[in-house]
């Protein structure tokens, strides 16, 4: 990925989280496609050394400059001096998934379901919906192998939620998903009638679903349909002891997804963590949730 690198030095007297600066580190190196070794023989230290890092056991500074630049990344992205960019979907969705992994509770909206409620076989639908979306003039081994490792962190983040019962609280747009079963699970438009039906089968099902979890008022899953105007982008607050990260993306799983273009941000800043979250507590004020939020979906899959 080619991004414009900066040679700006750390604020003076800022503290950083070292734990937070070693996955970024990880996911800038992934987005890269790099290994540990690689990065270890370009700067002419140990292995042993990058390994440190990314578990924020040893920050240098220098080192970090010289890995900032190397990764095509500021000092101060690298830092996550408030906020961090990822104009890659393998770098933002292992953000994603390190974040989760010591997170108590994630408050989110996709367009049209959050990923992590989605069926096994959604993952199956997805590869297809992602091979389909990238035009024949760029379907090359680059981008095969750039699908194939957003649906391994994917997997990691559905594998994880499953064992560890992440709180979650879903919102979902009921437009969003009046569109999702308009097209069905599909990577463009245009597909054969036959392959469009059955994709509208499989969206049907992944909707009928979230009635499920509705009705069952699952432990650990909250979810509110909301029938006002939702965000284009999706958005997330990862909240753990006390601290909290707002990440903000262009990155789409649902219907039409898209993984080649946009500059998703994750944040600290208190002013971006208390707008988000004061959007978030209206949205989920007027929304439908248990029964209530079932019938209105149920509605529309009575009308596909």
């Amino acid at each position: 990925m080619n991004r414009a690198a900066t040679t700006s030095r750390a604020p003076r007297g800022a503290r950083f989280n070292f734990r937070a600066i070693g996955e970024r580190l990880r996911a800038y190196r992934l987005a890269a496609e790099l290994r540990s070794e690689d990065v270890a023989e370009q700067l002419d230290i140990s292995r042993a050394a990058i390994y440190k890092l990314e578990r924020g056991e040893i920050v240098k500074i220098d080192t970090l400059e010289r890995l900032a630049a190397l990764l095509g990344v500021s000092l101060a992205n690298l830092l996550g001096v408030e906020v961090e960019y990822h104009d890659s979907a393998v770098s933002y969705f292992e953000r994603m998934r390190q974040l989760e992994g010591r997170s108590e509770r994630v408050v989110a909206h996709f367009d049209p379901i959050s990923f992590l409620l989605t069926s096994h076989d959604y993952d199956v639908w997805l590869r297809r919906m992602l091979e389909e979306s990238i035009p024949p003039a760029l379907a090359d081994r680059h981008w095969a192998n750039t699908i194939d490792r957003v649906l391994g962190i994917l997997q990691e983040r559905k594998s994880s939620f499953s064992r560890h019962q992440l709180a979650v609280t879903s919102l979902i747009g009921l437009r969003q998903i009046e569109q999702f079963l308009h097209h069905g699970l599909v990577g463009r438009l245009g597909l054969p009638p036959g392959v469009q039906l059955e994709r509208k089968m499989a969206a049907r099902r992944e909707v009928a679903r979230i009635v499920e979890f509705l009705e069952a008022d699952t432990t650990g899953v909250q979810i509110g349909v909301v029938s006002d105007n939702m965000p284009n982008e999706s958005f997330q607050i990862f909240e753990a002891h006390g601290e909290a990260y707002v990440a903000v993306s262009p990155f789409r799983l649902g219907e039409l997804p898209n993984l080649r273009t946009g500059i998703a941000t994750i944040t600290t800043s208190p002013d971006g963590v208390g707008m988000y979250r004061a959007m978030i507590d209206r949205l989920w004020a007027d929304s439908a949730k248990g029964r209530e939020g079932a019938a209105l979906i149920g509605e529309l899959l009575a009308r596909f």
